[in-house]
């Protein structure tokens, strides 16, 4: 077994060279009061000088100055020889003194914003200039020779790096726990740089608008308590682009994967309005989807598509959620509350429900393009099924039969249309006045969903409209939806029995939109 005081290296010199200086002022100020040697570069070297604190800057120690805009000043056998020298060896220590090298126990360094930069719309060649060639190496090599050297790409680490100093040095296994760390710093900086380079600055779809090559990686941000089922295990990972898996919570007990799938869907849901909008999940299937004045509006109206579902759902809100919308929801039963924000007075009266989980999640600032499903032996990519895809725009259907819609029965068709969306497939929304009414989902035949659909409702179908996902196979579901009172239909079309379904609409003198376009979600 290891000692954990005999493995450790003392730090007596150390290799500074960072991109993000958040807390290295007190880093390298530590260093110094603990006799710590500082060898450095750049801006981070200019930082040190400028504390009035000893530094070697890199050129003096290699002879060679800086060059090619930055890009050569760290590549050289004086800096990767301190770094890489095994010292368990001999042979090492030896050579290292032939060389007149002095070897480094600490490299502090993170890398170039590649990614801010490809954000921020810069063009190529600036991109090109946030690639990392330098720092990649020099953390590379120093999390290879972790039995000599520590490295640290966190300024989360720094405090760490000071009690270690203290402490005669890092533990083995410490150092082990640094440069898995550093290796998957690296790791998704190339995955970044990779992505940026097949997906962005060329073209290796071969038309297909799906690159050959995708990578992606994720930081385990919490073990949950368990997953689908008590006897499965399981953990949320996050990722640079933020959204729900980064999301605040404020009060609560702690999120399930059941919630984080509900969650997730009832934002999809309620993000997909311009309006104030509410949306309530369950089982990942909407109870009500509502739009209205304001936040407290479109709750109550959401909520009263299906109270009885309602209860123990998750809700999700576009817009700040109000004091008046507050007082709705900690009068029921709920999971889950997410919104961008919380005005004054909400969290207080929501944190009265002592097991309701309170979160904060913007809109998504940078949503996925696409997204992955997994299968056995690999994954599935598709790209999102946003709501601007043709056909989604009222102006763009087709009046299949009836009369044109006045603006306000138009209004609940898109409504509807939008929220449907939501639904799984099969998936039947009727919809009045900018709310849900009646929702029929996840049946395996799409009469069954109106039967669900037009039974949820009751009478309140009566002068509602109706939105499909797909098309109408066959007459009998439309049948239902007429037979029930519903006024207009919005529907994809594409079957080849389209005529009959047009059929059963027009003789009972109900309008029906054509969208062309299609909204399965599985």
């Amino acid at each position: 077994m290891a000692d954990p005081v005999r493995d450790r290296v003392p730090i007596k010199r150390a290799l500074v060279s960072v991109y993000d200086k958040s807390g290295l002022e007190e880093l390298v100020q530590g260093l110094h009061d603990a006799d710590v040697e500082l060898v450095s570069t750049g801006g981070s070297a200019a930082l040190i000088e400028g504390l009035g604190l000893p530094v070697t800057r890199v050129e003096e120690l290699t002879g060679f100055p800086e060059r090619l805009d930055g890009r050569v000043k760290t590549l050289h056998p004086k800096v990767h020889a301190g770094i890489l020298a095994d010292r368990r060896l001999d042979s090492h220590v030896q050579q290292l003194a032939e060389l007149g090298v002095e070897p480094f126990d600490l490299v502090v360094s993170n890398l170039y914003p590649f990614r801010q930069t490809v954000l921020s719309g810069a063009g190529p060649d600036e991109c090109v200039e946030q690639i990392d060639i330098g720092g990649p190496s020099m953390v590379r090599a120093a999390a290879k020779n972790h039995p000599s050297v520590a490295i640290v790409t966190s300024p989360d680490r720094y405090a760490d790096v000071l009690a270690a100093v203290a402490a005669g040095g890092f533990t083995l296994a410490h150092r082990q726990r640094l440069a898995a760390e550093a290796f998957q710093h690296t790791a998704t900086y190339d995955v970044a740089v990779a992505s940026w380079m097949s997906n962005v600055l060329t073209d290796t779809s071969e038309g297909t608008g799906f690159p050959s090559w995708t990578g992606a990686t994720w930081e385990k941000a919490a073990v949950l308590r368990y997953g689908e089922n008590p006897h499965q295990p399981a953990a949320l990972y996050h990722h640079w682009r933020g959204g729900l898996a980064s999301a605040e919570q404020l009060h609560g007990k702690e999120m399930s994967y059941n919630n984080y799938v509900d969650t997730d869907a009832a934002r999809r849901a309620a993000h997909d309005f311009d309006q104030p909008a509410v949306a309530i999940i369950k089982h990942a299937n909407p109870c009500g989807i509502a739009i209205g004045r304001d936040v407290a509006e479109a709750h109550r109206l959401a909520h009263e598509c299906d109270p009885t579902s309602a209860f123990g759902g998750v809700i999700a809100v576009n817009r700040p959620v109000s004091l008046a919308m507050a007082e709705q929801v900690a009068e029921v039963f709920t999971e889950v509350i997410v919104a961008p924000a919380y005005d004054d007075g909400a969290v207080e009266l929501l944190q009265g429900r002592k097991n309701l989980r309170i979160l904060v999640c913007p809109a998504d600032e940078h949503p996925d393009p696409v997204e992955f499903r997994g299968i056995s032996g690999g994954v599935l990519m598709q790209m999102v099924d946003h709501v601007d895809a043709e056909g989604d725009d009222p102006a763009t259907w087709t009046l299949a039969t009836g009369v044109a819609a006045p603006d306000d029965v138009l209004a609940d068709l898109a409504f509807a249309w939008r929220a449907c969306r939501a639904v799984k497939s099969n998936a039947i929304l009727l919809a009045r006045d900018g709310a849900s009414v009646g929702i029929g989902m996840g049946q395996v035949n799409r009469v069954d969903s109106c039967r669900l659909a037009v039974s949820r409702a009751g009478d309140r179908a009566k002068g509602s409209v109706a939105a499909s996902d797909a098309f109408f196979p066959f007459e009998d579901g439309p049948q239902l939806l007429i037979d029930a009172g519903v006024r207009a239909i919005v529907q994809p079309g594409g079957s080849v029995r389209d005529e009959l379904t047009v059929e059963a609409a027009r003789a009972a003198g109900v309008t029906m939109y054509l969208t062309g376009t299609r909204h399965f979600a599985h």
